[in-house]
């Protein structure tokens, strides 16, 4: 993997060479480039403003007159390219504060931010969470995703994946914090929708009210855009609302978000589909300057069998769970067979328990480890009575009479990893065998409908059968045409949506301003940067991360009704005072260094800091050798490890886990602080020989240098008396 470097970071580097290595030997041009240097330094420790890059530019342009030396020149005409050729990373660093590269340490941002595909500012509330304002974090969260509720209950979570506290133990529960903020501030009327800028008369129109499409309308309604979105179900919420059963997601959630954004002034035009009701032409007479393609992959990838469109009785998945969405709760069968093993064939098998199935078996033509299926979500399909079938390739649906009666299999085995790094099921020849069934639901992959877009002749589509665009600015090859969501990804998760339909805003917002489009992918922005939850050392490697009650498993099999009853307040609380603060430590290990390499106490076990090897952490461990000397402290780059004193102690903590707390002595005569025994002990040891022993020990440096005084002058013999 290539290490992405960070341009203010290296301009920084090689302006402090130059000045070090003294080739400026104009004290002019030296005296400049320092303040050049210290201006780029601003950039690079979250201290820059908008006034920034043009000063360094006019600073540049004194080094690169004519009249100065080759040296001079050279600086100017260093630092002028580096704003020229890379101005949007320099804008980058001042407007979101956070460095994508992780070079610049101020702004190292936090793994969970930088792999959430929409950028949220999660450790910021996570500690609200904890500090119990529930509602402030829902403001955080909203800045970057109107759908704080729907994550929180659907997210696939990529943030845990990434969290650091993963490497001490379990990540924290970053998904469930945010449902339970989401709830509780809606149930105390603590989310209210943000004030839209004034409205500026220009109209944009969104093609489908998926994540995607939502998303973008909430953003662009904001900046004051007259947003309509046409979308061909009766229903906002797209693949939220059809795709994803109500025992995962509440409608009354999708409902209650989604009226938020309406609230805004955004027009929804339901039951309108593209090419059937309306066309691209027909919008464009009615005012509409840019278009937004966010239609979901509602179709769905055939079996390729003998028998499958023979049978009334086969149901593709997406079908399925969209006609169950709607309301049609017919059972497709007793014994039904589901033909895959993601998420999709997961949510099919458990609907189908719900319906009133007899029977419901997951045919898979892998093994369980490589079921793409949430772990989670299998096995509260194994509790609700869903069967696996694992290592089975179907081969043919039978049936007689219009019905069908069996599923021919054939077992497999796993053979060489395929391109994508999965090992290929290879049929067993003469393994056959019957699943005795009377309904099939295949459910091995999803499409784009795109029928609706075919007259527009500009659009490129890709192989897969997605929209070809800008993956940064998601233009299409249209002029004036956007896209985000599946229909540019695939299908994909609620987040990704979400994400794409945010790029999606500004992107429009830029094109309908003139203002020219970046070149470069967004980088997450660090909003605010709370201060620390104060917590033992203790309390920080004893929490564990609660298991989220769930509704019996008889109430499950015949109700529709939520399964994750989700965290109480004190799990909450709990749960998020585990988070390490990622993003004030960026786990550069300096202050292990310096205390094990320096100091030589050794009284920093803090293993995950080391990512390729984690070894064991224990925050405990450091209370036992810590002296409270401050070196670590004095050393850290981002002001995540401190020493403070504090009511007669010193205490030492690491993004708010207190390490140690000692008592501060003082000088016996004046009172003044020394600091506490352990330090003056260490002290003592390293300096034993170099000096004579003395029995000042308990006094400051004035005092025992007046001490000293006074026994000199006592110990002097007394004048003969004349």
């Amino acid at each position: 993997m290539v290490k992405k470097h960070c341009k203010v970071a290296e301009t920084s580097i090689r302006l402090s060479q130059i000045i070090a290595s003294g080739r400026l030997s104009d004290p002019r041009c030296r005296r400049i480039a320092e303040e050049i240097l210290h201006l780029v330094e601003d950039i690079s420790w979250a201290r820059g403003g908008a006034e920034h890059p043009p000063a360094i530019e006019n600073l540049a342009a004194l080094l690169a007159a004519p009249e100065n030396d080759d040296a001079c020149r050279d600086t100017g005409a260093l630092v002028r390219d580096a704003i020229e050729q890379h101005r949007e990373v320099f804008l980058s660093h001042i407007e979101t504060g956070n460095c994508a590269s992780g070079e610049c340490f101020k702004l190292a941002p936090s793994p969970c931010q930088m792999a959430c595909p929409a950028g949220l500012d999660i450790p910021s509330y996570v500690t609200l969470i904890a500090l119990g304002r529930e509602a402030e974090a829902i403001q955080i969260i909203r800045e970057d995703n109107p759908f704080p509720w729907v994550c929180g209950l659907v997210c696939t979570h990529p943030c845990e994946f990434v969290c650091v506290r993963g490497k001490i133990d379990r990540p924290v529960a970053i998904k469930d914090l945010k449902a339970y903020a989401a709830e509780r501030a809606m149930s105390r009327q603590g989310y209210p929708a943000p004030a839209p800028l004034p409205t500026n008369g220009r109209k944009v129109c969104v093609i489908g009210a998926g994540p995607a499409g939502m998303t973008a309308a909430y953003y662009l309604a904001l900046r004051g855009y007259r947003v309509t979105i046409i979308e061909a179900l009766p229903v906002v919420g797209g693949m939220m609302m059809v795709g994803i059963p109500r025992y995962r997601l509440p409608r009354e959630v999708i409902d209650r978000e989604g009226a938020m954004i309406s609230d805004l002034g955004v027009e929804l035009r339901l039951n309108t589909r593209l090419g059937r009701d309306t066309s691209i032409e027909q919008l464009r007479r009615e005012g509409f300057e840019t278009f937004l393609i966010a239609i979901g992959a509602h179709g769905a990838y055939k079996l390729m069998i003998p028998g499958e469109d023979q049978y009334p009785q086969v149901h593709g998945a997406v079908d399925l769970l969209r006609r169950t969405a709607l309301g049609d709760r017919q059972k497709p069968g007793r014994r039904v067979a589901v033909i895959g093993g993601g998420n999709v064939a997961i949510d099919a098998a458990r609907s189908c328990i719900r319906l009133g199935c007899d029977k419901v078996t997951v045919v898979y033509r892998r093994t369980r480890a490589e079921m793409p299926a949430d772990p989670e979500e299998v096995r509260q399909a194994e509790e609700e009575g869903v069967s696996f079938l694992f290592l089975t390739v179907p081969v043919e649906i039978r049936g007689a009479d219009g019905r069908i009666t069996a599923l021919h299999c054939l077992r497999a085995q796993l053979g060489e990893a395929d391109p994508s790094g999965r090992r290929r099921p290879i049929p067993i020849e003469g393994s056959d065998h019957y699943l005795d069934v009377d309904a099939v639901i295949p459910a091995i992959g999803q499409v784009i409908d795109g029928d609706g877009l075919t007259t527009v002749s500009d659009l490129k589509w890709s192989k897969r059968g997605t929209l070809m665009t800008n993956t940064v600015t998601t233009e299409t090859s249209a002029p004036g045409m956007f896209a985000a969501g599946d229909v540019v990804s695939g299908p994909a998760t609620v987040i990704e949506a979400i994400g794409g339909g945010k790029r999606a805003a500004e992107a429009i917002d830029r094109y309908l301003q003139g203002i020219p489009q970046p070149r470069m992918p967004p980088v997450p922005t660090r909003h605010r940067r709370l201060d620390c939850l104060e917590v033992a050392a203790f309390t920080k490697m004893t929490l564990d991360r609660p298991r989220i009650p769930l509704l019996g498993s008889d109430r499950r099999r015949i109700t529709f009704q939520q399964v994750e009853l989700g965290l109480t307040e004190r799990q909450a609380r709990d749960e998020a005072l585990r988070c390490l603060r990622c993003d004030i430590c960026r786990r550069c290990g300096l202050c292990v260094q310096i205390c094990h390499d320096k100091m030589k106490i050794d009284a920093l076990q803090i293993g995950y800091f080391d990512f390729p090897h984690p070894a064991p952490t224990d925050f405990r461990v450091t209370a036992e050798r810590c002296i409270a000397c401050g070196a670590c402290a004095t050393n850290c780059p981002n002001d995540a490890m401190q020493i403070r004193e504090r009511a007669g102690y010193r205490e030492l903590s690491l993004c708010g886990t207190l390490l140690n707390r000692l008592e501060l002595e003082t000088c016996e005569r004046c009172g003044k602080v020394l600091g506490p025994s352990r330090y003056h002990d260490f002290i003592a040891l390293r300096t034993r020989g170099i000096g004579a022993a003395r029995g000042d020990a308990g006094l400051c440096l004035e005092c025992a240098r007046a001490a000293a005084a006074e026994r000199h002058v006592d110990s002097k013999p007394a004048p003969p008396i004349r």
